[in-house]
């Protein structure tokens, strides 16, 4: 599934509360309201986007998740 605004992936993970398969919306499972275990970003090999006045990161496909900008190193 794909977010509405940015275009971005949403990611599915099971809920270890109730076991179901959901999207990652929030902090909370939309199905029993547990919350949900949160995905640690690894903050030392992220890589910042070389446009020096934007504050995103590159994603996997090289290209920056604010400006849209591809990698350039």
């Amino acid at each position: 599934m794909l977010c509405a605004d940015c275009q971005e992936r949403i990611t599915k993970i099971e809920c270890p509360n109730c076991g179901k398969n959901v999207y990652v919306l929030g902090q909370y499972c939309y199905e029993c309201g547990n919350e949900l275990p949160s995905e640690s970003e690894d903050f030392e090999s992220r890589i910042l986007c070389s446009d020096e006045t934007c504050i995103g990161t590159i994603n996997e496909n090289g290209i920056c998740n604010v400006c849209g900008k591809p990698y350039s190193p």
